[in-house]
């Protein structure tokens, strides 16, 4: 029997745990895999952004913009999963634009799940701000021209001087990114005009011109103090981004700038550098690089200086400390969210049901970042997400409300009435409930105050032996509304009807506290503000005033009615000691009167002194004031500074706190909690000190925590992280200094800062003090925090430590690089950062090169900040072709180049237009992985020629082997015809056939133009191109020319004149464009790329090379036979009875002619034409 009910125990343990705990670790119906982020696009641009839902199907998802659902159209729609498809951005006024806050909700039968917002921008370019302004400066002094524009995304400033581009950075000239430019040592050759140039992917702007006039110096030239003529400014800078402090100084010697910290801290060296003569950077901003900033500059050798100072605010988005979990509650329960958040500035905390705002009702209340359900009814059972919000974006967090119904469960109890007891009790009664009253094991009692919003709701759980209860602990002279709930095992009734009761005034808890000043030597003006409810418990019927002067006992009362704050108290006695205290009375009595407070009254005197200044004081803590003053309007005395008075009540005045004069608060710290202090302040100059002003305030108590029946244990201490590596951070801690025989086991909580889906907590178990936390993502600042478990009792969780994972190198290469001519000899180069989450970048990497540079191996390098995701190229020269690749790069490592992009530089701008084109044009045509990308009509094009082409080939082929014979006796009957006018030119042929390794060239660019592609070929060969006119009976040779032979590095380039006739404007293939001799490099020796430096990281230029030539050989088919041997052209074998007397030359000619007709493109050889021909050489047969 023993044995039955220890397992019927167990079972009932068992589902009494995992219920509540089921509903809260296997919530994974619906959460987002991935959601929209920040984009900005060009008008009529295509633009997607992410939404990705996961969880039980069926899952709808809609879109929302501005809140308002997305209505689809041709141009805006859904793709399949989800997310949102907009081809064509527009920035019309009003509701048609496209801009906004998107966000993404999911549905499913779980309830819905918003996303985070997503803005989308569209690129623009406004006009300038601030315009440069003239200035006169002497000569070797310093010059400053500032511009402000506004941009999305943030522009590139350059400048221009006389309409010349200025270097970024040079020993003199310094460009800031905030658009400053400064001039150091200021020549002869400075004067002229300059004007700011603003460039994005949306536009580009100029400002006017400003002139700069450079006087002679002075001679001799006098000492000067050091100046600072550009200070930094306070400045609020979002998280990760680039700080700028600009700092520029004047003066005889030059002074020496250097920078601090106003906390004493040390300066960031790693993220930090000066830019020119003392500016100072801060890139990848984080929380500890805001404070306030210092710049010096200090005379050398002496001790001459002045300083500068700027604040630096770093704004963070969001970020989540404390996150609601999933609950699972009974019908009519209480269910609690709690969702703290962190962020500059404050977020605002918005709750969410189901995707849409939770309002506050009786049953529902939103308070302190807290949502309490009341009374949970089946409808309650939903998704619900804290969303938190500030200017820099948003994050939220779900968690879900499973309701558990009961179906037998009892009925409300009855009769409820509440009496009122005293100034802080009421008795409530009320009847047990009608049906199934026997099953009731509690009451629940709710009260809370009745008046306002957002009260709190307290609960009281009583046993079922009792339908009484006294509440104790309410404020005197207030509403509050009562219900109880009767509970059973599985579930709870309905709540009953609500009663609504007052408690009774009492008197008040203390004395209002003053403020003293005087206007004159005869006066005392006296103030005070309200009492809180709390402590005036009850309406203040009237105040009693009463005064003395410290050498008397005589106390005169005034008594004042209770709406007054302010007393005028005259015919005082000048430079006298006055002692005061105030009471409070409601109607039910007089409280507490205050202690005395004391005021000197000034001195009957003509001199000016300053007046009191209007004193605030402000509890922050349960530790410290802040006193806040400014001087009375109708002061007119100069104030040299002031002095700050401050003793707790019944204790010696302190020593006074010398403040200056431009200081209006003062923090006053290290006070005691919930003592009353005296604050005197006044001001003095030359003459005396001025009037004062007292003041009394109370410091709060500090907040304690309850006591406990049974005290838990002590959390871990000393929790320490350390990154091992991208996915694995180690932490270890101590443990707390207490004695126990029970074995300690551990628990780490794991999770991203800003989690929002709470059920993605990792939580890990051990019994040692340290554990590798594996398995985690890359570049991802992960919050722990770790709690001890020892008989059956759990520490609260330790302090949370904050970690970053190493960053990965980058993977991917940029994406969508564009580049856009912007002027004649001016590019820019746009990119969007690498597509893969979690991966930072520092920096990119931009080469560009003209195609004669690029096949030398000689790339020009550009380096941005991992921020800027623009990059200008100038001085491009006209009718050139360049290709620009851009490549990511990080502290781990760099990333692949992105696919090249063929820009074209026109000669002539008014010439016709230019297919080739890197963007703007129809035809325009992308250079990527070494092929050229082109549109669906030209494609078909070159699907129909490759088949036309391949017809042909199969006709001459066919041809050529039918006809073989017939040739080979017609071009031995033409030689023997020819031998005695031509016998130079046969032996010539002759000798030419007789080489092992014939020289080859290929057409570049121009018929008149040949480069050989052998460079280790120094031969001297004569090359010949022979005209024939074919006639029935004879062929002759005619129109023949000597090529002229010139050198070059390595190489070997022929140029001759051909009479052949061509078409004059006949097209250039892409393969003729692509060909030449530095694409040799790419077959196996790279001599001249590493000639030229082009190593290390950008080695993989020889693939992309080598990946452009017309095929899998990095040489033309043309060079592929020839280099063979001439195997594959070998004609058929000597027929057996042909004569054997040939001479040697004859056979050697009719080796070269059939060599070189086996080299003839296929679709030029005619039946009724024959072209003689050197190999190398192919013109087309006409």
């Amino acid at each position: 029997m023993a044995l039955v009910k220890r397992k019927l125990y167990q079972r009932l343990l068992f589902f009494a745990v995992f219920l509540p705990i089921s509903g809260v670790l296997c919530f994974s119906e619906l959460f987002f895999i991935k959601e929209p982020h920040d984009v900005t696009a060009m008008r009529r641009e295509a633009v997607i952004l992410d939404c990705q839902a996961h969880g039980e199907s069926p899952i709808d998802v809609r879109w929302l913009k501005n809140g308002v659902k997305v209505v689809e159209n041709e141009r805006v729609y859904m793709l399949s999963n989800g997310s949102l498809y907009i081809s064509e951005v527009e920035s019309r006024r009003g509701d048609k634009s496209d801009e906004g806050l998107y966000q993404c909700l999911a549905q499913n039968k779980y309830g819905a799940i918003l996303s985070q917002k997503a803005r989308l921008t569209i690129a623009s370019i406004s006009s300038f701000a601030i315009q440069p302004t003239s200035i006169v400066v002497t000569q070797g002094s310093v010059a400053r021209f500032s511009c402000k524009i506004s941009a999305h995304p943030p522009p590139i400033i350059t400048w221009e001087f006389n309409r010349v581009t200025l270097p970024l950075s040079t020993e003199r000239i310094t460009v800031l990114p905030s658009g400053v430019l400064q001039i150091h040592g200021v020549q002869r050759a400075d004067a002229g005009n300059y004007r700011c140039i603003a460039t994005n992917i949306a536009s580009r702007r100029r400002s006017t011109e400003a002139t700069l006039t450079v006087m002679p110096a002075p001679s001799p030239q006098l000492p000067q103090r050091p100046r600072i003529i550009a200070g930094p400014q306070n400045i609020s800078v979002s998280l990760h981004q680039n700080a700028i402090l600009e700092c520029m100084a004047t003066g005889n010697p030059r002074p020496i700038i250097s920078w601090s910290r106003a906390d004493s801290k040390s300066i960031d060296v790693y993220n930090t550098k000066v830019l020119g003569n003392g500016n100072l950077i801060i890139t990848d901003i984080k929380p500890q690089h805001g404070g306030v900033y210092m710049c010096r500059a200090t005379t050398p050798g002496t001790r001459n200086y002045t300083v500068a100072s700027a604040n630096v605010t770093v704004l963070a988005p969001p970020s989540l400390v404390e996150w609601p979990e999933s609950l699972t509650r009974p019908r009519a329960g209480t269910a609690r969210f709690v969702c703290q958040a962190e962020g500059v500035p404050t977020p605002y905390i918005t709750w969410l049901k189901n995707g849409e705002k939770v309002h506050s009702n009786g049953r529902i209340k939103m308070y302190n970042s807290k949502l309490v359900i009341n009374q949970i009814i089946p409808e309650d059972d939903a998704i619900y997400q804290c969303q938190a919000e500030n200017e820099q974006g948003s994050v939220l967090s779900m968690a879900r409300l499973i309701v558990v119904m009961s179906e037998d469960r009892p009925s409300a109890p009855r009769n409820i009435r509440a009496d009122t007891v005293s100034s802080s009790a009421i008795l409530l009664a009320w009847e047990r409930p009608l049906y199934n009253s026997d099953k009731v094991i509690a009451y629940s009692v709710h009260y809370m105050k009745a008046e306002g919003l957002n009260n709190e709701e307290y609960q009281v759980v009583i046993g079922n032996d009792t339908t009484r209860y006294i509440i104790d602990d309410l404020e005197p002279a207030r509403n509050y509304t009562f219900y109880v709930v009767a509970y059973m095992p599985m579930g709870a009734s309905r709540m009953s009807d609500h009663v609504f009761q007052h408690t009774l005034e009492d008197v008040p808890l203390r004395a209002p506290e003053l403020s003293l000043t005087s206007n004159s030597p005869m006066d005392i003006q006296v103030s005070w503000q309200p009492l809180p409810d709390k402590l005036s418990r009850g309406r203040v019927s009237a105040y009693r005033l009463a005064f003395r002067t410290s050498a008397e006992n005589t106390v005169a009362q005034v008594e004042l009615p209770g709406e007054k704050t302010q007393h005028l108290l005259e015919n005082l006695q000048p430079d006298t000691i006055y002692l005061l205290r105030i009471v409070a009375a409601t109607s039910i009595g007089w409280g507490e009167q205050s202690a005395w407070t004391s005021h000197r009254t000034p001195k009957a005197s003509s001199a000016r002194v300053p007046l009191a200044p209007d004193l605030h004081l402000e509890p922050l803590n349960c530790t410290t004031i802040l006193a806040r003053w400014q001087l009375a309007p109708r002061n007119s005395a100069s104030v040299q500074g002031y002095r700050l008075f401050y003793h707790e009540e019944s204790q010696a005045e302190n020593a006074p706190v010398q403040l200056r004069a431009s200081a209006n608060t003062h923090t006053i710290g290290g006070l005691d909690p919930r003592k009353k202090y005296h604050v005197k302040l006044l001001a003095y100059n030359f003459v005396g000190d001025g009037y004062q002003a007292d003041q009394t305030i109370s410091t709060p108590g500090c907040v304690s925590v309850r006591d406990r029946m049974v005290p838990p244990p002590p959390p871990p201490h000393n929790l320490y992280a350390k990154t091992n590596s991208s996915t694995a951070v180690l932490l270890h801690w101590g443990r707390p200094a207490f004695t126990s025989s029970h074995a300690v086991n551990y628990t780490v909580r794991c999770n991203p800062v800003g989690l929002q889906n709470a059920s993605l907590v990792l939580y890990l178990q051990t019994s040692e003090q340290s554990l590798l936390v594996r398995d985690l993502q890359p570049n991802t600042r992960y919050e722990f925090a770790a709690r001890l478990h020892i008989d059956q009792l759990s520490s609260p969780w330790s302090p949370v430590v904050y970690q970053s994972t190493f960053p990965d190198a980058p993977t991917l290469p940029p994406s969508n690089v564009k580049v856009t001519m912007i002027e004649e000899d001016t590019a820019l180069v746009s990119w969007k950062p690498p597509d893969e989450p979690n991966v930072a970048v520092t920096h990119y990497t931009i080469l560009y090169a003209s195609r004669h540079a690029w096949i030398a191996g000689e790339w020009q390098v550009l380096q941005r900040e991992g921020s800027i995701t623009m990059a200008l190229l100038e001085n491009l020269k006209p009718g050139h072709f360049y290709l620009v690749k851009v490549s990511a790069s990080n502290d781990m490592g760099d990333g692949p180049f992105s696919h090249m992009v063929e820009l074209t530089v026109r000669a002539d701008l008014s010439s016709g237009h230019d297919p080739r084109l890197s963007r703007g044009s129809a035809h325009s045509t992308a250079f990527s992985d070494g092929f050229y990308h082109l549109d669906q009509k030209s494609m078909t094009g070159i699907t129909v020629g490759v088949c036309i082409a391949l017809i042909c080939i199969i006709i001459c082929a066919f041809i050529i082997i039918c006809r073989g014979k017939n040739r080979k006796f017609s071009a031995v009957k033409m030689y023997r015809e020819g031998e005695n006018t031509s016998a130079s030119a046969a032996a010539h042929l002759s000798s030419l056939g007789q080489a092992e390794s014939a020289d080859v060239t290929v057409p570049m660019m121009s018929q008149n133009h040949f480069i050989d592609t052998k460079p280790s070929t120094e031969k001297k060969d004569k090359w010949f191109s022979f005209s024939s006119n074919v006639k029935k009976d004879n062929m002759s040779v005619q129109n023949m020319r000597h090529g002229t032979t010139s050198f070059q590095p390595g190489t070997t380039v022929l140029t001759f004149e051909e009479e052949l006739s061509m078409s004059p404007d006949q097209p250039t293939t892409p393969q003729a464009l692509l060909w030449s001799p530095g694409d040799t490099e790419g077959s196996s020796n790279s001599e001249s790329s590493h000639a030229t430096g082009d190593s290390g990281r950008y080695s993989h230029d020889e693939t992309e090379m080598t990946n452009l030539s017309s095929g899998p050989s990095s040489r033309p088919p043309s060079l592929t036979a020839e280099d063979s041997g001439g195997s594959d052209c070998s004609s058929p074998a000597e027929e057996p009875g042909e004569p054997l007397g040939k001479s040697q030359t004859d056979l050697k000619l009719m080796e070269s002619i059939k060599s070189g007709c086996c080299h003839q493109e296929p679709q030029s050889c005619s039946q009724s034409a024959l072209s003689l021909q050197v190999c190398g050489h192919v013109p087309e047969c006409v």
